[in-house]
C-alpha cells in the first residue's frame, strides 16, 4: 500500500511542478495576443476553406473613389466623436488634453488597433502616451471608461434594432435577429459574470469614486453616450455603404440587423487587425437572410478595407510622434 502511494505520489509530481508553469504561460505579455491572432487566423482560414476566395476579391472590385470617399467622411466624424468623449473623462479625471491631441492620438490609436493583433493595443499605447505626463492612473483609467461607454452603448443599439427585426421582420431574416439577440445576450451575461466575480468587485469598490467622478455628473455621461451613438452611426454606415458597394440589398431594418451583428462579431477580441469573427459572422448572416454567405464575406472583406484606409492618418501621427522621440 505504501509503495503504491509513492509510486503514486512520484507520477504526481511532474504534473503539479507544470502548474506554475502553465500559469506563467499564459500569464505572459505575448500570450493572449498570440492566442488572439492565431484564432483570427483559424477563422479566416476556415472562411476560405468555406466560400473560396471570390468573395474576398469582389470585396476589393467593390471600392471606388466615391465608396473610400464616404467612408473617410464618416470616420472622421466618428473619430471626432470618440475623441470628444475621451477629453470629456478624461478631464473630469484630472487628466485634461487638447482637442487637436485627442483627435491626433485616436486616429493613431484606431490604426494601431487595426493593424495589430487583439484590436486593443493601440488604446494601450494611447493610454500609456497620456500618461507620460504624470497623471498615468488617470490616463488609463479615462481609457478603459471611455471605450467601455461606447460598448455598452453598441450592445444597447444592437439589442435595440435586433428587437425592432424581431417585430418587424419575419422570414429569411428572422435568424439573423435570434442569432444577433443571443449574441447580445451572451455578452451581458459575460458582462454580468466578470462584474459578479470577487476581484473584480474589489476593484471596482476602489474605483467608485473615480467612476462617479467620470460619470456621475449627468452632462459628461450625456456626452459620453450621444459620442458613442454617434460613433455607432458612423460604422454601421460605413458597413453600409460597403455592402451596397458588392451589390447586397435587403429593407432598411434588414440591412440594419446584418450591420450591427458583423460590427458585435468585429468586436471580438479574437481577430487578426480585425478580420476573423467578423467576416464569419457577416458570411452566416447574409445567408441567412437570403442574400448568401459570399456576399456577406465580400461586404466584410471591403468594410475592413475602408477601415483601415479610414484610419491611415493616424499612421502619420504615429510617424510624428516616434520622430520627436527620437529628436528628445
Amino acid at each position: 500500500m505504501t509503495l503504491r502511494l509513492g509510486a503514486a505520489t512520484a507520477r504526481d509530481i511532474p504534473a503539479r511542478a507544470a502548474v506554475p508553469g502553465l500559469h506563467r504561460l499564459v500569464a505572459a505579455r505575448w500570450f493572449r495576443p498570440t492566442v488572439r491572432g492565431v484564432a483570427g487566423a483559424v477563422v479566416l482560414v476556415a472562411i476560405v476553406a468555406q466560400v473560396g476566395a471570390g468573395p474576398f476579391l469582389r470585396g476589393l472590385a467593390g471600392m471606388d473613389g466615391a465608396v473610400l470617399a464616404a467612408a473617410v467622411a464618416l470616420s472622421a466624424v466618428a473619430t471626432a466623436a470618440a475623441a470628444w468623449r475621451w477629453r470629456a473623462i478624461a478631464a473630469r479625471l484630472g487628466a485634461p488634453i487638447a482637442w487637436r491631441e485627442a483627435v491626433g492620438m485616436y486616429y493613431r490609436s484606431q490604426f494601431l488597433n487595426t493593424v495589430l493583433p487583439g484590436g486593443v493595443l493601440g488604446d494601450v499605447h494611447r493610454a500609456v502616451d497620456h500618461g507620460r505626463g504624470g497623471a498615468r492612473a488617470a490616463a488609463a483609467r479615462a481609457v478603459v471608461l471611455e471605450r467601455s461607454v461606447g460598448q455598452v452603448v453598441q450592445l444597447g443599439i444592437a439589442a435595440a434594432v435586433l428587437l425592432a427585426a424581431g417585430v418587424g421582420l419575419a422570414g429569411a431574416l428572422l435568424p439573423v435577429v435570434v442569432l444577433g439577440t443571443a449574441v447580445v445576450v451572451m455578452a451581458a451575461a459575460v458582462g454580468v459574470a466578470w462584474l459578479a466575480s470577487g476581484r473584480v468587485r474589489l476593484v471596482l469598490n476602489r474605483e467608485a469614486a473615480e467612476l462617479r467622478t467620470a460619470l456621475g455628473a449627468p452632462g459628461v455621461c450625456a456626452q459620453a453616450v450621444a459620442a458613442s451613438v454617434v460613433v455607432c452611426a458612423c460604422h454601421i454606415g460605413t458597413f453600409t455603404i460597403a455592402a451596397a458597394a458588392v451589390g447586397a440589398s435587403a429593407p432598411p431594418l434588414g440591412m440594419l440587423s446584418l450591420a450591427v451583428l458583423a460590427l458585435l462579431a468585429a468586436s471580438i477580441p479574437l481577430n487578426v487587425g480585425g478580420w476573423g469573427p467578423r467576416e464569419g459572422a457577416a458570411g452566416w448572416a447574409f445567408a441567412a437572410a437570403g442574400l448568401g454567405a459570399g456576399t456577406g464575406v465580400a461586404a466584410a472583406t471591403l468594410f475592413g478595407v475602408l477601415a483601415l484606409l479610414s484610419v491611415a492618418p493616424g499612421a502619420l501621427v504615429a510617424t510624428v510622434a516616434a520622430v520627436r522621440r527620437r529628436r528628445t
